[in-house]
């Protein structure tokens, strides 16, 4: 009875050591680009309604504009609690709205005033961190 136990066993024991464990990691495709924005890349053609900022981002393709989605995030030196903080875009900040436009290679960020009584914008004095997220998608007619 031992001996019969026994070969079993080791019957089982080699049975589940040749069982083959495999690992699949896929890699991730978001692609993300940081950029820092100086207080001179602020630029306004309509006497302060608006400033404008335009970030190269030459990954963005028409691949990009008709099936992917891209995420802008900017960070606020005003914010000293957590200098390392990010805000997604669009939002309102010190009653100044800000988005952003996407076109081939570019992303343009606006800045406008959403407070009726003074429709001037406050243009930044300090460096802005932009961080850019490029999400892939597949497209499915």
């Amino acid at each position: 009875m031992k001996i019969k136990f026994l070969l079993l066993l080791c019957i089982a024991t080699l049975g589940l050591a040749s069982c083959k464990k495999e690992t699949i990691v896929q890699e991730t495709q978001n692609r993300t680009f940081n950029y820092t924005i100086l207080p001179s890349d602020w630029t306004t053609s309509d006497n302060g309604l608006t400033y404008s900022t335009t970030l190269n981002v030459n990954e963005i393709d028409q691949i990009t504009l008709d099936d992917e989605g891209v995420l802008v995030y900017l960070n606020h030196p005003s914010d000293v609690a957590n200098p390392d903080a990010y805000i997604q875009l669009p939002y309102v900040y010190n009653v100044d709205a800000y988005s952003y436009k996407l076109s081939k290679g570019k992303i343009r960020i606006d800045i406008q005033s959403s407070d009726d009584q003074n429709n001037l914008a406050i243009k930044p004095t300090k460096n802005l961190k932009a961080k850019i997220v490029i999400l892939p998608s597949k497209y499915v007619p």
